[in-house]
């Protein structure tokens, strides 16, 4: 059995959005995403009054410690002693920075990145790994990161069988009716699409594969939660699409939002207050699928993804796992 004390740990960072601390928080919360812009008046009263709705809550934090630790527990499980595993938040503390920092204060020379987000855009999960591995390189660290995991068995898996069980519950309760399966995603600015950046492609990678491993026939992707800026973002919005669903005869709609993996913002206000508000207003029943959050399919596909971008340095160290 290998000697894991005799083996320097390597640094896990898990990479998330991160959420304000409070609700007087927002306001430089709002500000670090606009790289030190004040948000206006407006805009920080509708961000305000968006978190309100949701009960003045800010679940991303909470969720994102869960999964950390549901990962960390898995990964001690594995490969005892091996690794330090700890959040990096884009915009809160502790900052993707802080935490590459403290790995290197404590003696570490190597790090594996992941972001919790399956799908790979230079405009998102770039700017993680970009800023992560910019700090580990000032400490003369090693790194590796992982881009996406969009069409791992496991996280397809998780999000089919919620699609499926969510499906049948609808049609238990309103049988006979016309249902559409909406998979959804955070909208990116359009120029993307000029830049071969592969945001779309994945989530029409995701979508389908779901959709074939649900049985679902009767599906389309929509985008969510587009920013409020002059340039043009990428459609057609959620709250375009459901009239026009109405319109073809559906009854139910069910949102998968495939491009998130826990409750946020983005999933409790977006979706299950104003879509679902203007399904009513249409006449429709607008559901949404659970989340992922710790299913153990969704941690083992962090973990099998990570396992990837570290295999030579496992192997270099004759680490094994955990019998």
């Amino acid at each position: 059995m290998t000697d894991h004390t005799s083996i320097k740990k390597i640094g896990i960072l898990v990479m998330s959005y991160g959420t304000p601390a409070s609700m007087d928080d927002i306001e430089r919360y709002y500000t670090h995403i606009r790289h030190g812009r004040r948000p206006s008046d407006a805009e920080l009263a509708d961000l305000t009054r968006r978190y309100a709705a949701i009960g003045g809550t800010f679940p991303l934090r909470d969720n994102t410690a869960k999964q950390v630790e549901a990962l960390r527990g898995k990964l001690h499980a594995r490969y005892p002693g091996r690794f330090d595993v700890r959040e990096g938040l884009k915009h809160a503390e502790p900052f993707i920075e802080d935490t590459v920092r403290a790995f290197h204060e404590e003696g570490l020379e190597r790090l594996a990145g992941i972001v919790l987000a399956p799908h790979y855009s230079t405009m998102s999960v770039e700017t993680y790994l970009t800023r992560a591995r910019e700090e580990a390189d000032k400490y003369g660290m090693e790194s590796v990161f992982v881009r996406s995991y969009h069409d791992h068995p496991l996280f397809i898996q998780a999000l089919a069988e919620r699609v499926e069980d969510s499906v049948k519950a609808l049609q238990a309760d309103r049988p006979g009716q016309k249902i559409k399966v909406l998979f959804s995603a955070h909208s990116l600015p359009k120029r993307i699409l000029n830049e071969n950046d592969p945001y779309v492609d994945e989530l029409m990678m995701t979508s389908r594969l779901v959709a074939e491993a649900a049985g679902i026939e009767d599906w389309s992707f929509v985008w969510q939660s587009a920013g409020s800026t002059r340039e043009p973002w990428l459609g057609p919005d959620i709250l375009e699409v459901l009239p026009s669903l109405k319109d073809e005869g559906y009854a139910l709609v069910l949102v998968a939002p495939v491009g998130f993996v826990s409750e946020h913002l983005e999933v409790l206000y977006d979706l299950d207050q104003e879509a679902l508000s203007r399904g009513e207003e249409l006449g429709l029943t607008v559901r949404r699928t659970r989340m992922l959050g710790t299913d153990p399919r969704f941690i083992e596909t962090l973990l099998s993804k990570l396992e990837e971008v570290l295999g030579s340095w496992l192997q270099e160290e004759g680490v094994s796992r955990a019998l």
